[in-house]
């Protein structure tokens, strides 16, 4: 199978051992992304709307680098540290697809990279 790595500037650099995504045959598959502003290194935390829109942001620039879009997306993974943060998460989240939901489960995690209240990782299919 023919693999190839996407990385762009206009989503965060991955913090470790890994790829912003992975594209193969014609799937994609998007590393969980949280609210790092990709020009200052900055965490865009001061709410969680913001927070979640940043963590949106991320991941529609990193479909894009694969010529995607969040229509090209199957599946969502989506980990918060507090399921009292879900409605608004969920809010933010809902505006960024139209036409269709992909499946997805939201999970409650104890801890999240550098802090953050949120990350988002999806499978997209072209």
């Amino acid at each position: 199978m023919d693999k190839q790595i996407i990385n762009t500037s206009n989503a965060p650099a991955p913090i470790g051992p890994y790829s912003q995504a992975v594209k193969a045959g014609n799937m994609l598959f998007v590393s969980g992304q949280i609210a790092l502003h990709p020009e200052s290194s900055q965490l865009m935390t001061e709410d969680i709307t913001t927070e979640t829109h940043q963590v949106m942001q991320n991941l529609k620039n990193i479909l894009a680098a694969a010529a995607m879009d969040f229509n090209d997306v199957l599946k969502t993974t989506i980990f918060i540290t507090d399921m009292k943060n879900f409605s608004q998460i969920n809010e933010v989240y809902g505006k960024y697809f139209l036409g269709y939901f992909p499946a997805r489960e939201t999970v409650e995690v104890s801890g999240l990279p550098k802090g953050v209240n949120v990350e988002i990782s999806v499978v997209a299919c072209k």
